[in-house]
This record gives C-alpha cells, sequence and structure tokens, in this order.
C-alpha cells in the first residue's frame, strides 16, 4: 500500500449519488449493468458502467443510493462512455458489494 497525503484525498471527488436506471449491458466483456446516477443539481445525472450482477437485480438498484468518484476522466467500455465510478467492495467470493450510506443524504454530498 502506498501512503498519500489528506491534500491528495481530498481530490477525490466522492459523492453521494441515487441510481435512477439500471440496465444489462450487453456488449460488455464482463457482466455488467450500465447506471444513470444522479448526483444532486450542481452534478446531474451520470452514467456508470458497473460490475454488481451477482448480488443484484436491475429492478433493484433504481432508488439506491450509492457512493461514486465523480472526477475521474470518462472511460470508453466498449460502446459505453462511463462518467463516473460506482463504488463497492469485493466479497469472499469476489462479488461486488456496492458503498452506500446507512442513512440519507443528500444528493451530491462529498464525502470528508
Amino acid at each position: 500500500m502506498e501512503p498519500i497525503n489528506f491534500k491528495t484525498f481530498l481530490k477525490v471527488e466522492l459523492r453521494i449519488g441515487k441510481i435512477v436506471t439500471a440496465e444489462p449491458f450487453l456488449e460488455a466483456k464482463k457482466k455488467a449493468y450500465k447506471l444513470q446516477v444522479d448526483f444532486g443539481p450542481d452534478l446531474g445525472i451520470k452514467k456508470s458502467s458497473a460490475q454488481i450482477t451477482d448480488l443484484y437485480s436491475v429492478d433493484e438498484l433504481p432508488g439506491k443510493l450509492v457512493v461514486g468518484v465523480v472526477n475521474f476522466p470518462k472511460k470508453q467500455i466498449g460502446p459505453f462512455i462511463s462518467e463516473c465510478l460506482v463504488t463497492g467492495f469485493h466479497d469472499e467470493k469476489g462479488q461486488v458489494a456496492l458503498c452506500i450510506p446507512d442513512k440519507d443524504v443528500p444528493l451530491g454530498t462529498k464525502l470528508l
């Protein structure tokens, strides 16, 4: 693990968003969903590709709060452009569990 200082950490824009839509990403090499995530009035809706198909269905994702990195450069994933990174953790089986707040937080709130 490479240590970073607090000033570097502050450059990462980790924000609260709400998943608006989720659909299968059929063209992806690894199973994934295409998400649209609302990060509030200042940042708006951003698209993301998320490999969370093992633990989540498309039906249960809309309305779920998530933590996303919103200041990475856009990334081309096949025919899709991902505009943010939805965060999660691998469980013991390698399945991704979303990083989510346990209480309601205003959309766009920055992690500090």
